[in-house]
């Protein structure tokens, strides 16, 4: 690493400015409540047998107070009468195995302790037909022998295709409930696609399976619950199209289009599908998804411990840290990966040992004049974009948005004996 040192000798890591802005706030003040009162209202549910055994499906994504959603969602069915249970609705996340979903369920905080009812993670599937394109629908083994099915789901854009249904509970349908089979089968044709197979998908299985109803959540911009809303399964298809409108709406951005660097202190499944989502950095991995800054260099410096290793999304960056590299399990990447029949996410980056090299690195690579004026951006992921850290050269930028909040500095970047950065998020 000499050569490399020798060549970032000279790039010297500007003083960094804190800015702290303001996005759509409004968080729910009973979730229990909302979830009880929509659920008992659904005329759906007085045909159902007392005792009926109802599937909840829950995903794998770090969605704001999943555990007590889910809680609400079960109580509220246990007090109808109902013995629900609850199945995973991750496709392939968790390696795809029986263990490996529950555990990640344990990890959101759903557990039978937790919950009040059974949790049976499972990746057996059925096939129940198939949609035009002569494409195979599955649907988690489990969630197919229950009187009913439920999903829990945030609705969102989708970190890979913009259309009218992306991340939500029609995705779940048709994949997240289809396990890892049913994401290939899915993922198939590509994102090209996808928007097109999810319905298709979706409503075979309205039509041939006992699907009551979905409970979409919506975040607002401080990744608080801000809505609730419990959809009957006949209007899934109608509503979905105007929650995501919704979303889109309450979404944080960084809130500007153009970046020199982009520093990212961290990527993870639960921070998004893609590990730092693409709707904020720019970076897609596929032509059916556009939007975002233009940045020159994006780095990023870390995983989180709730990834397990996956580190999808990582190849999307330009420089990462060795200790980024060392944390990742290359298999479960993979896994992913393929099952998204995207390649470009699983690549690696450039990897350098610190963050104080990743730093300079992505300052010397940027193709600007002068290093001093970098237009240059350091976040905490991309989900928590109240505060940042900027450099002087954005400082007019952001101090005359309307949602900044305040802007403090200069402040010195500093580094421990290993180069790596001291917190400052």
């Amino acid at each position: 690493m000499e050569v490399i040192q020798s060549l970032l000798k000279d790039i010297e890591i500007p003083p960094m400015y804190r800015v702290r802005q303001e996005f759509y706030v409004n968080p729910l003040e009973d979730i229990e409540t909302s979830c009880r009162e929509q659920i008992r209202s659904l005329p759906r549910l007085e045909s159902l047998n007392q005792g009926a055994r109802i599937a909840v499906a829950v995903g794998s994504r770090g969605i704001a107070n999943i555990g007590m959603i889910a809680v609400s969602v079960v109580k509220a069915l246990q007090e109808l009468g109902f013995e629900p249970f609850i199945v995973s609705g991750m496709a392939s996340h968790g390696k795809a195995t029986d263990e490996g979903q529950a555990e990640l369920l344990a990890e959101l905080g759903v557990t039978e302790a937790a919950v009040g009812c059974p949790v049976r993670a499972s990746v057996e599937v059925v096939e129940i037909g198939t949609i035009d394109s002569g494409l195979p629908v599955y649907i988690d083994r489990i969630a197919s022998e229950a009187d009913g099915i439920v999903m829990i789901n945030r609705i969102k854009t989708h970190t890979a295709f913009h259309a009218d249904y992306e991340s939500g509970l029609v995705k779940m349908l048709a994949i997240g409930l289809g396990n890892d089979i049913g994401a290939k089968s899915c993922h198939q044709l590509g994102f090209g696609k996808m928007a097109e197979n999810i319905v298709a998908m979706t409503r075979v299985k309205l039509e041939k399976l006992p699907v009551l109803f979905g409970v979409a959540v919506i975040e607002d911009g401080a990744e608080n619950v801000s809505i609730i809303e419990v959809v009957d399964a006949d209007k899934i298809l109608e509503r979905e199209p105007e929650l995501l409108k919704i979303s889109k709406s309450c979404m944080p951005s960084i809130g500007l289009r153009q970046l020199d660097v982009l520093i990212v202190d961290r990527m993870g499944k639960e921070i998004s599908g893609d590990g730092m989502d693409p709707n904020i950095t720019g970076r897609y991995a596929t032509p059916y998804a556009t939007g975002g800054p233009d940045i020159a260099r994006l780095a990023v410096l870390s995983a989180t411990e709730k990834s397990h290793g996956n580190v999808i999304g990582v190849g999307l960056a330009d420089i990462c840290t060795q200790r980024l590299y060392e944390a990742a399990d290359l298999e479960t990447t993979y896994v992913n990966s393929l099952i998204a029949t995207v390649t470009s996410v699983a690549r690696l980056p450039m990897i350098l040992p610190t963050d104080f090299d990743v730093m300079r690195a992505a300052i010397l690579t940027c193709n600007i004049l002068d290093f001093s004026k970098v237009r240059m951006v350091r976040i905490r992921d991309t989900l928590h974009l109240g505060e940042l850290m900027v450099s002087e050269a954005l400082v007019e930028d952001f101090s005359a948005k309307d949602n900044v909040v305040s802007v403090d500095g200069p402040l010195k970047m500093e580094f421990d004996e290993s180069g790596n950065s001291l917190p400052v998020f």
